[in-house]
């Protein structure tokens, strides 16, 4: 049983994270742009090789569920920011792709989510509070990716 400083401690941490995404949402649906979801597959898409992944493997990435996702990238692809297209391994799944406006449209969502970013967390803690922080949810993400 967890005591009671793991639980508060637990609560907080749950509930930084929900007023900074917050925050970010809000800022870029002011600023009349896609919702955070899209920012972050686009990103993936981005950075991966040949600028495309299999639904899986955005899925893994991002840790959404594969319903939210297939969802998501329906609405990303009416967009034309993102193309699905068959894969060539098996025939069966796709590959999704970035298009150019994908790309457009991230480094436009970038400078907003940059400034939410540093609004809602980095403005409130000082550099060393941060790397403190940052090694503490390392543990905490190696611990979960191990067990």
């Amino acid at each position: 049983m967890p005591d009671e400083t793991t639980i508060h401690t637990w609560v907080l941490l749950a509930r930084a994270g929900r007023t900074a995404v917050e925050a970010v949402e809000a800022e870029l649906k002011a600023a009349g742009l896609p919702p955070l979801g899209w920012y972050d597959v686009l990103w993936e898409l981005e950075r991966a090789d040949d600028r495309a992944l299999r639904p899986f493997e955005i899925e893994s990435r991002l840790l959404l569920a594969q319903y939210n996702l297939s969802r998501l990238l329906k609405r990303m692809e009416a967009a034309g920011l993102v193309d699905r297209r068959p894969s060539t391994e098996d025939g069966r799944g796709h590959i999704i792709t970035i298009t150019e406006a994908g790309a457009a449209m991230r480094r436009r969502m970038w400078p907003v989510y940059a400034r939410a970013i540093e609004a809602a967390f980095g403005a409130r803690l000082s550099g060393s509070d941060m790397l403190r922080l940052s090694a503490l949810l390392e543990r905490v993400v190696r611990g979960a990716e191990e067990a």
